[in-house]
């Protein structure tokens, strides 16, 4: 167990499990020695919060890797990050003072951040994310996508190098 980091309570405990159950099935033991050493060996891995929740487990009220997992994941639940999702790409929105470039770049850099969103999806979230107040190329290039829709990213950035130039000018 020494490749294994002890957990602490403030990580995934999926993967903690995860991990802990591949470190024992790589140790060549036969297949019903297996969920015993699971069992007997998971304190081990534990360390401050997460030891204590272990030691406060009735005794014998755990009698398989799976409710021990479940038990686990539930009293660790709070250490689970809130997993992005690809409908965040429509929280990307303009700033009030951010310029047309500006909000491009920010637009791509938050995209990037996000699984994998299809291209209609990404033109869509962009183009509610335009900010009409922000400059007269944002208002532009709004109108412009709503009169007219994009389909791929690419129709978009064409139309944002084509407004761009409005935006310099004024």
């Amino acid at each position: 167990m020494h490749d294994l980091p002890k957990y602490n309570g403030t990580s995934d405990p999926n993967e903690h499990v995860t991990a802990y159950t591949c470190v024992v099935k790589g140790n060549d033991l036969k297949d019903d020695e297996i969920e015993s050493v699971l069992l007997k060996n998971f304190g081990e891995t534990l360390s401050k919060g997460a030891m204590m929740w272990y030691h406060k487990l009735a005794p014998n009220s755990i009698d398989s890797l799976a409710m021990l997992a479940d038990s686990f994941i539930k009293g660790h639940v709070s250490a689970i990050k809130v997993a992005t999702r690809k409908s965040d790409v429509f929280k990307i929105k303009q700033r009030e003072n951010e310029m047309l470039r500006e909000f491009v770049s920010h637009f791509q850099m938050e995209w990037m951040e996000l699984p994998p969103v299809i291209d209609d999806w990404a033109v869509q979230a962009f183009t509610q994310g335009l900010n009409k107040r922000s400059s007269v190329a944002s208002k532009q290039l709004k109108q412009n996508l709503v009169e007219y829709p994009a389909v791929t990213w690419s129709d978009v950035h064409n139309r944002y190098q084509s407004k761009i130039r409005v935006e310099t000018t004024n």
